[in-house]
């Protein structure tokens, strides 16, 4: 169908990043749909989000191009729980473009424990399997991503800084000792993370990327950073980043680290893994050290009048005082991984 006869809405997506030009849904006259997806060459090579032509890059541009045209990638998710939605696409000079799967069911955004479970026990059976090598995927994300971000670092000794009424009212006693450690730690548990079992990990997993079709399979959305990661490096992502943007409760955040977890570790189990578990919990908690330059940009943005999570405006209070539970939270699973990793042979 010619997408010019479609009305177009445009979807919430981070519109910084250099390599999605626009996401829209297309609803033709017959009340069909399908998602557009818009990529782009990059045209800046600078700031935390720009695009790379580099296939290893963790931005690359064509990267999920190559993804949706990729059988074994489908193959490998056939039975696991998870799907790869069907899409077309085309190429253009300077750009791309996918026509995706509109796809209906239960927002991740809207998911219980028990979709979050599934969604981990569905991640385990699809890692248990090693995947080919391919020349697009990244490498190095981890470090690359949250390393070469402009951070005001000098804030986490502002004592002014934390005596801001959104902080001081909202953050935990303790939070700021607990990431003074993670920072100064953070090559070291980059380093670890590094070293501990890998896989094809999706890399972006988190609710805004995910939804549950009504027969329970979960299809996965934007592969874009997919490539090497350590067993578990994408729950190290998934649990966080639901809090960090408003779409589950801080308080019951450690409800939600045992369940993925255990569910991610029983998944890997019937995927015939038979691996470490201990080294998959390490990576879990070692691998949200990805969040470092997070704490000190919240220091940097309190004093602004408005807030926004994930690209909308959100009550200021609530948003400081979840972020801070989960930062805390988080500075604790560095801690401990530390000092698990210490004990490491």
């Amino acid at each position: 169908m010619d997408s010019e006869e479609a009305a177009a809405t445009t979807l919430r997506h981070n519109p910084l990043n250099a390599v999605t030009a626009t996401v829209e849904r297309l609803t033709y006259p017959d009340g069909q749909t399908v998602i557009r997806k818009v990529l782009q060459e990059p045209q800046e090579t600078t700031g935390p989000w720009a695009a790379s032509t580099d296939p290893r890059h963790w931005n690359y541009w064509r990267r999920e191009l190559e993804v949706y045209r990729d059988q074994e990638l489908r193959d490998h998710l056939d039975g696991t729980g998870l799907a790869l939605p069907e899409a077309k696409t085309e190429e253009y000079d300077g750009g791309a473009v996918l026509h995706l799967e509109d796809i209906s069911g239960l927002a991740g955004t809207e998911f219980a424990l028990e979709d979050h479970a599934a969604l981990a026990r569905a991640c385990g059976r699809w890692q248990a399997k090693p995947a080919s090598e391919v020349p697009w995927t990244s490498r190095g994300f981890l470090r690359d991503y949250s390393t070469t971000r402009d951070v005001p670092w000098e804030l986490l000794n502002d004592d002014a800084a934390w005596r801001q009424p959104l902080i001081a009212e909202n953050w935990p006693t303790g939070l700021r000792a607990g990431w003074a450690k993670l920072t100064a730690n953070r090559d070291d548990l980059l380093d670890l993370v590094e070293q501990l079992p890998r896989a094809r990990c999706h890399l972006d997993l988190w609710v805004s990327n995910v939804i549950r079709r009504p027969t329970g399979e979960i299809a996965l959305l934007d592969w874009a950073f997919t490539g090497d990661g350590a067993l578990g490096e994408d729950l190290g992502n998934h649990i966080p980043d639901a809090v960090f943007d408003l779409f589950w409760p801080a308080e019951r955040l450690p409800e939600l680290a045992e369940t993925c977890v255990e569910n991610y570790l029983e998944g890997l189990r019937e995927g015939g893994w038979r691996g470490d578990p201990d080294q998959v919990r390490l990576a879990v908690m070692a691998s949200t050290v990805k969040y470092a330059w997070l704490l000190p940009n919240q220091l940097a943005r309190a004093s602004e009048p408005t807030h926004n999570a994930y690209h909308r405006e959100a009550d200021s209070q609530r948003l400081f005082q979840q972020r801070g539970l989960a930062l805390n939270f988080v500075a604790d699973w560095c801690a401990e991984a530390l000092s698990r990793s210490a004990g490491r042979p």
